[in-house]
């Protein structure tokens, strides 16, 4: 299957001299020049980490808009912005603007969020949840709203006296963005929050970690996740295709610099965690070495053998020459080899 091959940046930063992104700063300038030079070497996204009260990216959208402006061809995306901290309606705007700025290219993963750096640091933004609900409850709540106010329909009622001429009607939130809506995608952790996505029509992003449903291997699992989400979307009876991605951290072992970092090879068994005292996770493998190798360990994977997306997560404080490389080498070495070009 042919596939979209795009970056998925956490955004890191630190003081240490070992690192190339030693501030906010370093990041989100070398977060642009990645994606341009992704752009350049035929790469099809870059996506973007959101993490709150971390020394991690974080407000994506001055990011997506900066880089919709220095790129030309290249998706720009989210997996994912954690909707319990998030005004859906402050977000339409923002999303809105970035989106025409970069010529519709926007591609924006949403969730319900996962464990943060705070305790309950939504609070801090000003939200609660409604009696009887959960702050995932919550998180979905704010995305229905934004889902539906992404539609461009009118819901205010217009002052009488404006300062300014309005058209008739009711009025929508402005700027508003033709076919956003169906560029958004839901970054789901569990077969349920999957078949959900799917009746609400948004486009599947299944990453690194999902609950442990069944105790199989993490990749047959995630298959089976998207498979579950696929049929949902069927029986749901959308007019359009929907899209699924899956994030994996992959190095293709080509010179000394590779082998430094990442000759070791990669975590190649699928580790178990808890995101919080109830769930049990499971967290995929990673892949390092050399083409030939990682060819035949990739074609076994069968979640990325479902997905349309492929996204690459990379070391973003090794820098964006070395980051390039990684990309690069994926596009080059790899990908043909599969049929995914």
């Amino acid at each position: 299957m042919k596939k979209k091959i795009g970056f998925l940046s956490f955004g890191h930063w630190t003081p240490s001299p070992q690192s190339q992104a030693r501030s906010a700063a370093d990041t989100l300038l070398q977060s642009i020049d990645l994606a341009v030079a992704a752009d350049q070497l035929g790469a099809d996204g870059a996506y973007f980490r959101v993490h709150h009260f971390a020394r991690q990216l974080a407000s994506p959208f001055p990011l997506l808009a900066a880089v919709g402006a220095k790129t030309s061809r290249i998706e720009i995306g989210t997996a994912v912005i954690d909707m319990r901290y998030e005004n859906p309606l402050y977000m339409v705007e923002d999303a809105g603007a970035a989106d025409l700025i970069a010529g519709q290219r926007l591609q924006l993963g949403i969730s319900r969020g996962s464990p943060e750096q705070v305790i309950d640091g939504w609070r801090h933004f000003g939200f609660q949840p409604a009696e009887g609900e959960s702050d995932a409850d919550m998180g979905r709540r704010h995305a229905e709203v934004f889902l539906d106010l992404l539609r461009g329909q009118g819901f205010a009622q217009p002052n009488p006296r404006p300062m300014f001429p309005n058209p008739p009607g009711l009025l929508r939130l402005e700027p508003h963005s033709e076919g956003l809506r169906e560029r958004i995608w839901w970054g789901a952790g569990s077969n349920a929050t999957a078949v959900w996505a799917a009746k609400m029509g948004m486009n599947l992003q299944s990453s690194t970690l999902k609950n442990d449903e069944t105790g199989e291997a993490f990749h047959v699992q995630q298959a089976a996740q998207i498979r579950a989400y696929r049929a949902a979307w069927k029986e749901a009876g959308h007019a359009r295709e929907p899209r699924v991605s899956v994030s994996r951290s992959i190095f293709a072992l080509i010179d000394d610099r590779d082998r430094a970092y990442f000759g070791r090879g990669g975590a190649d068994e699928d580790q178990i965690g808890f995101i919080d005292e109830r769930t049990r996770a499971i967290f995929g493998r990673s892949y390092a070495a050399e083409p030939d190798t990682l060819i035949e360990q990739l074609r076994a994977d069968e979640a990325i053998a479902e997905a349309d997306t492929l996204l690459l997560t990379v070391p973003n404080q090794l820098g964006v020459e070395y980051n390039a490389h990684v990309i690069e080498s994926i596009l080059t070495h790899v990908a043909p080899a599969l049929g995914w070009r």
